[in-house]
């Protein structure tokens, strides 16, 4: 009797889960699509996903020629990763300190933290721009990264993966003559490699599709993302040639899809290490 009612269930929840997927994937789908027509293709009345007229190779030559698109993928590599490295540089000790350590304001400290998840990354902008104006900082890689160098999301992350950490294994590394510091960087950041991967993903989403913050200090078209550099591809006199913004939109999210399929493993596994602890 289980066993049958069990055959529906799955069928039931395996139908769910491709319907959500169709839905999440119908746009990127519809976005490689167009970025694959001619432009009279494209307002076509016809709904058809394989293009009729193809001029793929005159939309992704325009994407590169329009604006320094290789520019923008090169900005977004260098200040994401570098907005990564500081934001484990920064949290890996704090989440130690706060997972492993016993002192008087650790809770206190905590708590914190969680207030800081509450607050929206837009209501520090304000501050964040004029304290970089006056430092002379804006339109840099400097601006675009120091306002995300510290991530409490981070912080409580990685965390509450350190809290899955046996204490005999510190309490051996502190009997061997190791110190606070060197159990983090030698012990405990190789044991975080899953939570770190997890949390690598979604730092280099966030701030790879970053437009908002860009949009308010980078005032030369050489710095911008890669999300604000499709704007760039808009011409407002002569209309919008939606063949070469597509495929700007498709070279932009490529990265992210290529970066998640190598490391959807490690994705899952520190989603469910850190997530559910």
């Amino acid at each position: 009797m289980n066993a049958a009612l069990s055959l529906p269930a799955a069928a039931l929840r395996h139908l769910l889960l491709m319907a959500g997927a169709v839905v999440m994937l119908a746009p990127f789908v519809w976005m490689l699509s167009l970025s694959l027509r001619a432009p009279d293709d494209i307002f076509t009345v016809d709904l058809h996903l394989i293009p009729v007229k193809w001029d793929a190779v005159r939309n992704y030559t325009a994407a590169f020629e329009k604006v320094p698109m290789h520019r923008y993928l090169l900005n977004g590599a260098l200040v994401t990763a570098t907005i990564f490295v500081l934001q484990v540089t920064f949290a890996l000790p704090a989440a130690y300190a706060l997972a492993k350590l016993r002192f008087g304001g650790a809770k206190p400290l905590f708590a914190l933290v969680l207030f800081g998840l509450l607050i929206p990354s837009h209501v520090p902008a304000i501050p964040h721009y004029i304290m970089l104006s006056e430092a002379g900082l804006l339109n840099s890689y400097a601006g675009l990264v120091m306002p995300s160098i510290i991530s409490v999301f981070g912080i409580f992350w990685i965390r509450q993966f350190f809290r899955t950490v046996p204490d005999d294994l510190l309490h051996a590394a502190r009997l061997d003559g190791m110190g606070e510091f060197e159990i983090v960087w030698r012990i405990m950041l190789p044991a975080a490699a899953p939570a770190l991967t997890a949390f690598g993903i979604l730092s280099v989403v966030i701030h790879w599709n970053d437009y908002f913050w860009p949009l308010l200090i980078v005032t030369s078209p050489e710095m911008a993302m890669p999300a604000l550099g499709t704007v760039y591809l808009r011409n407002t006199e002569a209309g919008i040639d939606y063949g070469p913004l597509m495929a700007g939109a498709v070279i932009i999210t490529a990265p992210l899809v290529l970066f998640f399929l190598a490391a959807q493993r490690r994705f899952i596994e520190g989603m469910t290490l850190s997530g559910i602890k």
